[in-house]
């Protein structure tokens, strides 16, 4: 048997020989190389990502507050406005009221002035007729002057 044991252990011999060669006779040792440094490359990439993370959070709450100084003043704004709409309304109330008020009075000086324009056509109308009176009397006046002279 030590002859199958040789004849047997010489191609296993082989097989291990090809196998180092291939693989190289530290492959533990690379292994564990090639393992450390990815566990770097996953920390380093663990630690970008968390520091991504915390600067995701840090935009987030610093557009947060950009939101919130732009909701104030947008409310802020729209008080103003309805201030200033209340204001404009109360102003046109007031002039319209004043708008009322003058209409009557030019309606009221209108009327006044439509009756002595009145008064004064029955004024003028009496003074035309005191005035046919007038040369009427004084025309009769005359006639009976000119007719006692020549009688």
């Amino acid at each position: 048997m030590s002859e199958d044991n040789s004849l047997l252990t010489k191609p296993k011999k082989i097989w291990n020989d090809a196998v180092k060669m291939v693989k190289g006779e530290d492959s533990t040792q690379l292994i564990e190389s090639f393992t450390a440094e990815m566990t770097l490359v996953a920390e380093g990439l663990c630690e970008d990502q968390n520091r991504l993370r915390g600067e995701v959070n840090r935009m987030m709450n610093e557009e947060d507050r950009r939101l919130q100084k732009l909701e104030t003043h947008l409310q802020e704004l729209n008080s103003t406005l309805e201030e200033q709409q209340r204001e404009q309304d109360r102003t046109v109330t007031e002039l319209r009221k004043r708008l009322a008020v003058l209409e009557k009075q030019v309606s009221a000086e209108a009327k006044d002035r439509e009756r002595e324009a009145r008064k004064e056509k029955k004024e003028r109308n009496r003074i035309r007729e005191l005035t046919i009176l007038i040369t009427v009397a004084a025309v009769a006046a005359i006639a009976v002057i000119l007719v006692l002279k020549l009688v």
